[in-house]
């Protein structure tokens, strides 16, 4: 099972079956945040909806197709982060995170994001990393900024969210590329 310590404050780590309750709680006390991002939040109408979202990430990870984790910050549930996609084939990573509004602005997600990119490069033997995000989500869009990724361009029409498209920019970073730059970031 994945569990990684990020940092002192800090571990991700895959769901157990019995937290289904607290993602949802999480999900639910920022509702109205999230809602603006992701398609799914209005149609997460309680707890018992996460027991087949975690069942279905053990699969994912069993099959080496991606991987879904908690963040845990001092012990609490903060977020959710993972590989949306592993291709082996190719060697490349799509990383995806969403974080509950009482925990922004911390930090958290770009030191999340940072072991999860050290992993897909280290652990992984992959080459490439990618992000994606809407091109109006720009809090999500400063993480790879933050990290040093390369723009690489526009998907039009990429994600339905409820009523409308909305187009993402993709991201990129190689393994070539990791480090060379990304010195002591900050927030």
């Amino acid at each position: 099972m994945f569990n990684v310590r990020v940092d002192d404050d800090i571990v991700v780590r895959m769901f157990q079956m019995s937290e289904a309750e607290a993602i949802y709680n999480l999900v639910d006390q920022s509702r109205d945040y999230l809602r603006e991002w992701l398609p799914w939040v209005d149609y997460i109408t309680g707890p018992e909806q996460y027991d087949a979202f975690i069942q279905q990430s053990f699969e994912q990870y069993n099959n080496q197709k991606g991987l879904t984790a908690g963040i845990f910050y001092r012990g609490e549930l903060a977020g959710v982060t993972g590989f949306n996609e592993l291709d082996a084939q190719h060697r490349i990573a799509k990383i995806g995170y969403w974080i509950g509004v009482q925990y922004q602005g911390q930090g958290i997600m770009t030191r999340v994001v940072e072991k999860l990119i050290d992993y897909a490069f280290n652990d992984l033997d992959f080459n490439r990393v990618e992000i994606r995000a809407a091109v109006a989500n720009h809090k999500s869009r400063a993480i790879p900024e933050r990290l040093g990724f390369t723009e690489e361009g526009t998907i039009r029409d990429a994600e339905w969210l409820y009523d409308h498209y909305v187009d993402h920019v993709i991201y990129g970073i190689l393994a070539s590329e990791w480090r060379q730059d990304v010195t002591n970031f900050g927030e």
